[in-house]
C-alpha cells in the first residue's frame, strides 16, 4: 500500500467528516488537535493533499471559533474524532513503512498513484534509464513504447537523424518549424522562391500556386495580361476574373455578345438563371414554347410542389391524364 493509494481510498471519508465537523465548534477544536497530531507524521505532512486540505481546514476553523459551551449531544463528535484516529492513523504508519524511495530520474504521476520517468528516460527493468537522441532533437514522453524525442524548431527527421531544413532566399520558415513558404510577391518553384511578374491592370494575391496574381475591377485574364472588360448596353460588371466579367441587367439576358430583353408572356414572371428563357409561370399556370396556360385539373388531383403541374390525390394514381384508384 502506498500513501497515494491510502489518501485516495480515504478521501471521500475525510471530506464528509471534515464537513461535519466545521459545523459543531466543539468538534472543529477536536479535529483540529488530532490533525495537528497527525501533521507531526513526516512522509504524510509533505503529502500535496493533505498539505492543501489541512489549509484550508485551518483557515476555516479561525473563522469559526468556538464561542459556545459543550452541548450534550457533544460526544458524537468525541466518537467521530475516535473513528478518524482508528482508521488514519494505523494507516499512515503501515504506508510509511511501506513507501519506497523513486528510483532516480523518475517523479510522482500527477495523477493517481505510482511513478514516472522524467523526460528524456524510459523505464527499463524498475529503473529510468536514459533515451538516446540524434543531435538536434529535444526530450518528449518515451512511455508506452514512444521513441522520447522530436526534431528540434528548423530540423526535419531523416532516417532517424535531425537534419537542417534549407530555406531559399525570399523564403521563411513556418510557425510549426518543420517547413517554409516564399515571402510575399514570390512564389515556390522547386526548392527556389521566384519573383512573381504582376501584370498591368494586376495585384498579387495570397495565393502560394500560379500565377500568385489576378485582374483588377474591369479587367479579365488574357494570357499573361489583364484586358479592359468590354461590358454592352444593359449589363454592370461582375467582380470576378472568370468568364466574360460582365452580365446583363435585370430583365436582360444574354445574347451572344450583348443584352436583350426578357420578353415576359401573361401570367409569368422574371427570374435570375443563366440558362432557359429568363421567365416562369405563375401558380397553376404552366409554360407551352412562350405562353402559359392553365393547368387543368382531372377530379380528384391538386396541383403539385411546383404549382406548375398536378398530381392525384391519395389513394389515387396517375392513369392517362385521370386519377383512378388502384387496381
Amino acid at each position: 500500500m502506498t500513501l497515494n493509494y491510502f489518501i485516495n481510498q480515504n478521501l471521500r471519508l475525510f471530506t464528509i467528516t471534515l464537513k461535519l465537523a466545521t459545523q459543531t465548534p466543539y468538534l472543529l477544536m477536536k479535529l483540529k488537535n488530532l490533525l495537528t497530531h497527525v501533521y507531526l507524521t513526516p512522509r504524510f505532512r509533505n503529502h500535496h493533499v493533505f498539505r492543501l486540505g489541512l489549509r484550508l481546514f485551518l483557515n476555516k476553523s479561525k473563522r469559526n471559533p468556538m464561542t459556545r459551551v459543550l452541548r450534550p449531544q457533544s460526544y458524537i463528535g468525541e466518537l467521530l474524532i475516535l473513528l478518524i484516529a482508528l482508521i488514519f492513523l494505523p494507516q499512515i504508519s503501515m504506508a510509511e513503512s511501506t513507501i519506497k524511495p523513486l528510483p532516480q530520474n523518475a517523479q510522482l504521476k500527477r495523477f493517481g498513484s505510482g511513478w514516472e520517468c522524467k523526460l528524456g528516460h524510459r523505464e527499463e527493468s524498475g529503473i529510468c534509464a536514459s533515451v538516446e537522441r540524434p543531435a538536434n532533437t529535444y526530450p518528449t514522453s518515451a512511455a508506452h513504447g514512444q521513441r522520447g524525442w522530436d526534431c528540434s524548431r528548423g530540423f526535419q527527421e531523416n532516417d532517424n537523424t535531425c537534419i537542417k531544413i534549407f530555406v531559399p532566399k525570399n523564403g521563411y520558415l513556418t510557425a510549426n518549424g518543420n517547413r517554409w513558404n516564399c515571402d510575399r510577391g514570390y512564389r515556390k518553384i522547386g526548392k527556389t522562391c521566384s519573383l512573381i511578374d504582376v501584370p498591368e491592370n494586376g495585384h498579387l494575391t495570397s495565393a502560394m500556386l500560379d500565377p500568385g496574381w489576378e485582374c483588377n475591377l474591369g479587367h479579365r485574364v488574357s494570357g499573361n495580361q489583364c484586358i479592359a472588360v468590354k461590358v454592352p448596353e444593359n449589363a454592370h460588371i461582375l467582380e470576378t476574373n472568370n468568364g466574360a466579367g460582365w452580365k446583363c441587367n435585370y430583365g436582360y439576358k444574354a445574347s451572344n455578345d450583348g443584352c436583350v430583353a426578357i420578353a415576359v408572356p401573361k401570367f409569368g414572371y422574371i427570374v435570375h438563371a443563366s440558362y432557359g428563357n429568363g421567365w416562369k409561370c405563375e401558380r397553376g399556370y404552366r409554360s407551352n414554347k412562350k405562353a402559359c396556360i392553365a393547368v387543368k385539373l382531372p377530379k380528384n388531383a391538386h396541383l403539385d410542389y411546383s404549382g406548375n403541374d398536378w398530381e392525384c390525390d391519395r389513394p389515387y394514381r396517375k392513369r392517362n391524364y385521370k386519377c383512378t384508384l388502384p387496381d
